[in-house]
């Protein structure tokens, strides 16, 4: 094992474009905008920015947390929590929406619940939604970006667990450089004790032939 890697203090940098639940926040991010600047801009609603910002909010603080968490997990832990935060905002404001126009909230009784469901969590990219979406009313527009902001809540929650359990285990980059430093101390002193144990074993061996040499010379 190569010394650097051995000896790692900071953290591999998550891949946040990887990250379905990061695919899906960008998709809800490109479907609120087009929601709001359809739905919404041109009666004038001051929930416009507030829904716009909460969707960006829960994109951006997952590209913050994969990029601080190179150096602190603490602080990826938080941010995937303000993200999170963001989502559950933006999901109550659609849930508004749909309540102060009198229209339907899709649950397991509606007759599309199941395939919209099924399409959410098995497509994350946008260009897999865009097509869709140019054909979609002000409801299923808002049901679907419904669905999203359950998944990733869902999907986040799990991550975040994750983390939690890897910083309960293995620490922070305090325990880890703690860990390093021990560890490479470790590895120079075993690795001073095995060249003693080598030099030992040199000067016996120069010793037996010097006195082989001895054996000869006198015969």
């Amino acid at each position: 094992m190569e010394l650097e890697e051995q000896y790692r203090v900071l953290r591999k940098q998550t891949k946040w474009a990887e990250l379905f639940f990061y695919q899906k926040t960008d998709v809800l991010y490109q479907l609120t905008f087009k929601f709001t600047k359809e739905y919404l801009m041109k009666h004038g609603d001051r929930t416009v920015d507030q829904m716009v910002q909460a969707a960006r909010s829960g994109k951006q603080n997952i590209v913050e947390g994969a990029e601080d968490g190179k150096t602190s997990m603490e602080m990826e832990i938080k941010l995937l929590n303000a993200a999170r935060g963001s989502v559950h905002e933006l999901r109550e404001d659609y849930e508004d929406y749909l309540k102060t126009r009198h229209l339907s909230l899709w649950d397991e009784q509606h007759p599309r619940w199941e395939k919209m469901q099924q399409y959410c969590k098995t497509h994350n990219l946008w260009k897999d939604y865009e097509p869709l979406i140019q054909k979609m009313n002000a409801e299923e527009l808002a049901n679907t970006a419904l669905t999203l902001c359950h998944m990733v809540d869902k999907m986040m929650t799990s991550y975040q667990k994750k983390l939690e359990k890897e910083f309960v285990t293995e620490g922070g980059i305090r325990e880890r450089m703690t860990a390093a430093r021990l560890g490479y101390r470790t590895n120079q002193q075993q690795e001073i004790a095995q060249l003693k144990q080598q030099l030992e074993l040199a000067n016996q061996r120069i010793a037996e032939l010097e006195a082989e040499n001895q054996r000869l010379k006198a015969r």
